[in-house]
């Protein structure tokens, strides 16, 4: 949680000096903990409280540069421009998200090295529950290359690196081979997001600071969705082991209907 001040709201018919109970309206302070939806990350959501009054984060959003919107249901009291209020995700939310979105770095990294460099990220989405990559690609990989893009990723986790933040010059970014998307959008200086000698990006989003707190990395899915272009859906963490008890407790009950061990079942299944 953090406490900043309202410096502005927005109602229904514009700019208002407060917001009442049942009310629906944009509110800005002068600092904030909420990322707004941008770079494939969705928008955080949490809540506002001040002395007597609550309020619902329902979206985040950045209008214009260098400003920060958070859309708000007032829950109870009155929010008025120069209150003071304490903002708060809550924080697995905000762990899920960081480890996807440090998790989608790395399943890049990870997807070039075992693709070549011609599978650029073509569209990504970052949300708590789950992380998705689109990549060009004229061709399914092979189940043995999605494993060893999982084998890598995972390697990565093991290996517990640091993921450094760091605000650079345009320039000294390119120097160090940041991977760079949507050039037109880019300032001077940038957002440097790096996992040492693996992955570097440029990246506004919420990241994890080691690696190892990702915890576990598991592939879902993979397929076509466009001509040239292909999906990886994958998990990380608790959702990672979640899914991976979910294919063992199946293997299992499958196997146990044939009263055979479950490593067995593809040969018995090829007889």
């Amino acid at each position: 949680p953090a406490v900043d001040e309202v410096v502005g709201l927005v109602g229904r018919g514009g700019a208002v000096p407060r917001l009442s109970a049942g009310e629906m309206g944009e509110a800005v302070a002068d600092r904030t903990v909420f990322y707004p939806e941008g770079g494939g990350q969705v928008a955080d959501t949490g809540t506002w409280t001040w002395p007597g009054g609550e309020a619902e984060v329902v979206d985040v959003v950045k209008p214009v540069p260098n400003l920060i919107a958070h859309r708000l249901r007032i829950v109870r009291g009155e929010l008025a421009v120069g209150a003071t209020v304490t903002m708060d995700v809550p924080e697995w939310v905000r762990r899920r998200t960081q480890a996807n979105h440090t998790g989608t770095h790395l399943l890049h990294a990870a997807l070039r090295k075992v693709l070549g460099a011609g599978a650029r990220q073509m569209g990504s989405l970052v949300a708590p529950d789950r992380l998705r990559f689109d990549y060009a690609s004229p061709s399914a990989p092979t189940a043995a290359q999605i494993a060893d893009i999982e084998r890598l990723v995972n390697e990565e986790i093991l290996r517990d690196r640091e993921v450094t933040k760091s605000i650079l010059p345009m320039e000294e970014a390119k120097r160090r081979g940041a991977d760079m998307f949507f050039w037109d959008k880019y300032s001077d200086r940038v957002r440097v997001v790096e996992v040492p000698g693996f992955s570097t990006e440029l990246c506004g989003g919420t990241h994890l600071d080691a690696t190892g707190q990702i915890g576990l990395f598991k592939v879902i899915s993979e397929g076509a969705v466009a001509s040239g272009v292909r999906r990886i859906e994958a998990v990380t963490g608790e959702a990672a082991i979640r899914h991976v008890g979910q294919e063992e407790a199946a293997l299992r009950e499958s196997a146990g209907l044939l009263k055979i061990p479950p490593l067995e079942l593809p040969k018995r299944l090829q007889k």
